[in-house]
Formats: structure tokens, C-alpha cells, sequence
């Protein structure tokens, strides 16, 4: 079993740009805290506009024509991720023990879940590199007529703090497999890892310019680059709300493109006919991993009636059972979420549930006196009006509904402004295909809650296939 590195060294805290590290424009840092104990890690440069000028300006000289990286072969390219692929390898465990440093997540999970993903994402637009082609188009009279895949310029990425370092390789990955050259700015709560990939993005061999990394907040460095005239395309995971401003910006500026990966309020239905102890141990695990922080959470869980009362007492026996501490404690299976700002909206999301009735069958405080750890909690008898079953909470918080018929539980799943995700848990096919073909969430997966999902852009969500060539369509012209 892989073990975290002790006291790790914290060897990056500048901004990188053109690969080198550098001072902010305007001398600002800002910390950096462990959400496991409150406790300040280190202090970070602090980008805003300035620095995102400065950026944009390396970004586009690496991206001009006759350039290194524009003259590069899609081989090398696809070389060059691959080695970068390698080089995470290498320092998988330091790069896992960051990942919880900052986040607050397991670091078992880190290590099995975000750094294998990273790993494979790189490796896996690596081969993507040299296999992009146009086509030819059949023209009448005497004519040639055919199109070519060009990259689209600069792109500027804005990472969430919830899978630090997956999300950038998700968003890097396609960008430099196509060419195109980058502006990428982390999360202010969890910039480590990202600002260490920096390092081996320079390790690797790519040109000076094509990759810089901003520590930064949302309002001045995230403003800066949705907002920015040189700047060609703009993704960003995260809340609905920035979302909806990211959009504007774009808009308001040079009409730049735009991918946006927002919220879920997801529903998971559970059918009489279910195998009850993996549909309790899947629904337990789509609410609570990640220390109930993904936005493809599986927190609306739908029960049908012949099953539901021992459904919840198998949860609630479950999840009294779930290990919340360190997350270098192997044993640890909850940590903390990710800032004292987070806890506490967590918490007025439970006593909301409270207030307007729901049945609290375990958990909902605070837990500890050092970090901002909650107990993993489960509401029963909960209405579909409720604050709790029509908003994200992003938080440890299960909520358990009731249903009679098929074709109620398809029209209480679909009552939602999101459209990301839906789970089916039954032994029969055709209701697991009627909810699929009825659901208007874009990814329902049978009899299985995952992660990290193939899905297309519904309602007010956007996610892109990132393990597919669907992400290249946004970053080429």
C-alpha cells in the first residue's frame, strides 16, 4: 500500500510563465491552508491582471507562426505528453501527498483515483497528437475542396478545487494535444499540485510559453482571463453562478469561446427489484466519495416504496460506519471540506433540512475541534421542495425519497434546472432503458454510480466527453 511523504516539501509557490518562476507583478501572496487542521501550508504569488498581460503576451509569441511549438510535428507533441505522463508517474506519491495537503481529500483516493486519472488522461491525448485529419469535400466541376483541424490559439482554463490536478490534465491535456498553447489558473484553496505540474510541464520540453500557471482568485485573475482580447478560448469547471459571469465575459470581450462544466443536483433510483447491497453501498459512495464534493454527486436518492424503509436503515447503518479523520490515515475513508467558508454552507443546507421537516437519521454537525470536518449525514422523508433535494450542497449529505411508480420517479428526477448525471439501480432492463430514454440528465449510468463520466451539454450543465475525442472539436477551428 502506497504511503504519503512525510512533512513534504513545498518546492513551487511562484507564478509560472515562459517556464520560469516568477514574482507577481503587484508583490501580493496569499496562503495556503490545510483544511485537516486550519493550519497555514505556505504562501502563494498572488496573479491578477498584470501578471494574466504577461501570460497571454508568452502564450501568443509561443503560439505565432513560425514559432517552435506551431512547427512542432503532432508526433512530438503527442511525445512530449507522454513523457509528462511519465514524469507524473514518477512522482506520483509526492504529487498524491500534495493533493491531500491542500484539499483535505485521502490520500489513498488521490493516489488511486486523481493521479491515476491525470496519468491516463495525458497518455491518453498523447495518442490523440497525430491523428487529427480533416476531410475532403466532393465538388462539382474541376475542383479540390478539403478542411484541416487547426488549433484555435490561447487558451485560458480556470480549475476547480475539487480535483486540482485531474481537472488540469482533463483541460491541459486536449488543448496541447491540438497545439494550442495555454493560460491555466488554479484554484486560490489548492494550487500545489498544479503549480508542481509546472515543473515537469518544463521537465518534459515544451517550449517557454506554451503552458503558465496563475495562482490567483476568481474576481481579478479569473476576470482577467474570461475577459481577456488575446485570449481565443476559455474553460472553466465550477459553480453555476461564475459560470453565468464566465459566459458574459466572454460575450462582452472578443466572443471567445466557451466550455463550461457547472453543478448537478443529481437523481440515483432505486428499484424494488434491486440487489439492495450494491445499490446501498453505490448510492452511499456516489453521495459521500470525494468527501461529498463532485458536482456529478448522486445526493437525490429516489427509493421505491416496497423498499424503502430498510433501504434507509441500511444506509444509516453505512454511513455510521464511514471513517472520517486524516487523510493520511489509511484508514480514512471521509476528510474534511475544503475550507471553514464550505463547512459552515454545508451546515445551513442541514439545518435548513431540519427546519422544513425532513427527518434527520444521522449526522449533521460539525465534527472535531480542529479542521472542517462534517459527519456524513442522511435525511429521510424529504419533499422534492425542500432546499436540500433542489440545490447543490457539495457536501456530505444524503437525501432519501420515496416513490410509487416508474413514471413518477421519471418526473421528479427531470423537476431539476441541472441535466448532468442519473443513476438506475434494477434488475430489469427495460426500466433501466425507459429511465435512460426519459431522463434528461446526459450520462445515466445502470446499476453503478461513477465519477468521472462520459456526458454531452444539457440545461445549465456543460461537461465535456474527456476521455473521448469529443474535447478536441472545442479547441480546434
Amino acid at each position: 500500500m502506497p504511503s504519503p511523504e512525510p512533512d513534504p516539501e513545498i518546492k513551487h509557490t511562484k507564478i509560472f510563465i515562459n517556464n520560469e518562476w516568477q514574482n507577481s507583478v503587484s508583490g501580493k501572496v496569499f496562503p495556503v491552508y490545510n483544511p485537516s487542521n486550519g493550519e497555514k501550508i505556505c504562501e502563494v504569488q498572488e496573479a491578477d491582471k498584470a501578471d494574466v498581460d504577461k501570460a497571454v503576451q508568452a502564450a501568443r509569441l509561443a503560439f505565432s507562426l513560425g514559432s517552435v511549438w506551431r512547427t512542432m510535428d503532432a508526433s512530438e507533441r503527442g511525445r512530449l505528453l507522454s513523457r509528462l505522463a511519465d514524469l507524473v508517474e514518477r512522482d506520483r506519491t509526492y504529487l498524491a501527498t500534495l493533493e491531500s495537503l491542500d484539499s483535505g481529500k485521502p490520500f489513498l483516493s488521490a493516489f488511486y483515483v486523481d493521479l491515476l486519472g491525470t496519468i491516463k488522461t495525458l497518455r491518453y491525448f498523447a495518442g490523440w497528437a497525430d491523428k487529427i485529419h480533416g476531410i475532403t469535400i466532393p465538388m462539382d466541376g474541376d475542383y479540390f475542396s478539403f478542411t484541416r483541424n487547426e488549433p484555435i490559439g490561447v487558451c485560458g482554463q480556470i480549475i476547480p478545487w475539487n480535483f486540482p490536478l485531474l481537472m488540469t490534465a482533463w483541460k491541459l491535456a486536449p488543448a496541447l494535444c491540438c497545439g494550442n498553447t495555454v493560460v491555466l489558473k488554479p484554484a486560490e484553496q489548492t494550487p500545489l499540485s498544479c503549480l508542481y505540474m509546472g515543473s515537469l510541464i518544463k521537465e518534459a520540453g515544451f517550449p517557454p510559453g506554451v503552458v503558465n500557471i496563475l495562482p490567483g482568485f476568481g474576481p481579478t485573475a479569473g476576470a482577467a482571463i474570461a475577459s481577456h482580447m488575446g485570449i481565443d478560448k476559455v474553460a472553466f469547471t465550477g459553480s453555476t453562478e461564475v459560470g453565468k459571469l464566465i459566459q458574459e465575459a466572454a460575450g462582452r470581450s472578443n466572443l471567445k469561446r466557451v466550455t463550461l462544466e457547472l453543478g448537478g443536483k443529481n437523481p440515483n433510483i432505486i428499484f424494488a427489484d434491486a440487489d439492495l447491497d450494491i445499490a446501498v453501498e453505490q448510492a452511499h459512495q456516489g453521495v459521500f466519495f470525494n468527501n461529498g464534493q463532485c458536482c456529478t454527486s448522486g445526493s437525490r436518492v429516489y427509493v421505491e416504496e416496497p423498499i424503502y424503509e430498510e433501504f434507509v436503515r441500511r444506509s444509516v447503518e453505512r454511513t455510521k460506519r464511514r471513517v472520517v479523520g486524516s487523510p493520511f490515515d489509511p484508514t480514512t475513508e471521509q476528510g474534511p471540506q475544503i475550507s471553514k467558508e464550505q463547512q459552515n454552507r454545508v451546515l445551513e443546507f442541514i439545518q435548513s433540512g431540519i427546519n422544513e421537516g425532513a427527518r434527520l437519521e444521522c449526522g449533521g454537525k460539525a465534527l472535531g475541534l480542529k479542521g472542517f470536518f462534517i459527519e456524513p449525514t442522511i435525511f429521510s422523508n424529504v419533499s422534492d421542495d425542500m432546499r436540500i433535494a433542489k440545490e447543490e450542497i457539495f457536501g456530505p449529505v444524503q437525501q432519501i425519497m420515496k416513490f410509487k411508480t416508474i413514471e413518477e420517479v421519471i418526473e421528479r428526477a427531470n423537476n431539476s434546472d441541472y441535466g448532468l448525471t442519473a443513476g438506475v439501480f434494477t434488475k430489469d432492463i427495460n426500466k433501466a432503458m425507459t429511465v435512460g430514454s426519459e431522463n434528461v440528465c446526459v450520462c445515466v449510468c445502470v446499476c453503478v454510480c461513477v465519477y468521472f463520466l462520459c456526458m454531452l451539454n444539457s440545461e445549465i450543465t456543460d461537461l465535456q466527453k474527456f476521455l473521448s475525442c469529443e474535447p478536441l472539436s472545442r479547441i480546434l477551428t
